[in-house]
């Protein structure tokens, strides 16, 4: 019967949502932080406790049936004992336009992506021994997703949050949204997306000839058989940079 056909939701890009508003009478928005194909991302006040938490706003249209949130939420759970992961709370929903809105409650996590570190670095670029940290930092966090039997199907820096440098480099992943099942093509493609990481943190193309060896035997010239037939997971990288040896 008509009465029970469900209505079509709306076609919306952006909830512009103003700080100061009170959502689902429990956070009070603050900014927005981001937003992307499928969500807007803003930090929000919890007023039962005031702590300051991300909320993922589905656009409805991207978003039938709850698919993508249940996804999203149950991939940051599977994957919630890998510190790399920003940590899942709960999800809830809003009236917006009449239409009930899903969103995604998760921690807030300080920091700045690391295009944006690279960017404010002298040259735009980092030196080996950085780079080296910072792989490092990346390979161990990935082997861990590796190590539950998912991926991530998407590395770029545009989704990695620097929290700290110092010895060591303190990262969170962003958009563990990537479907379809965990395949051995995934994995690898997620060992070549870090060496990618690695070769633009240290560069690109305009800095590679003059590198040192042991740099260059990362990269492999980014040829992905060649990378792929060294480096088939990240643990295997991630032991690599521990075992090797400099000239």
């Amino acid at each position: 019967m008509p009465g029970n056909i469900a209505r079509k939701p709306p076609v919306i890009e952006s909830f512009d949502l103003p700080p100061g508003r009170i959502i689902a009478k429990k956070y009070e928005i603050k900014s927005l932080l981001g937003s992307g194909w499928e969500s807007e991302v803003y930090l929000v006040r919890e007023l039962a406790t005031g702590i300051e938490r991300t909320a993922k706003f589905f656009f409805p249209q991207r978003n039938l049936r709850d698919r993508a949130l249940k996804f999203y939420a149950r991939k940051l759970h599977k994957l919630r004992k890998c510190p790399f992961i920003i940590q899942y709370s709960t999800q809830d929903t809003i009236i917006y336009r009449k239409y009930p809105i899903s969103f995604l409650v998760s921690e807030f996590v300080e920091g700045e992506l690391l295009s944006e570190y690279l960017e404010r670095q002298p040259g735009k670029r980092i030196f080996p021994f950085q780079a080296l940290h910072l792989l490092y930092a990346l390979a161990r966090g990935i082997e861990c997703i590796h190590s539950v039997g998912d991926y991530h199907g998407d590395l770029h820096t545009d989704n990695i949050i620097v929290q700290r440098v110092g010895l060591d480099f303190e990262l969170k992943l962003l958009d563990m949204f990537h479907w379809g099942a965990p395949s051995a093509e995934n994995i690898r493609d997620d060992v070549i997306n870090l060496v990618r990481i690695f070769y633009d943190a240290l560069g690109g193309k305009k800095h590679y000839a003059k590198l040192p060896v042991e740099v260059k035997s990362i990269c492999c010239g980014l040829k992905r058989s060649q990378i792929t037939k060294k480096f088939r997971t990240a643990g295997k990288l991630r032991k690599y940079l521990e075992l090797m040896q400099w000239d």
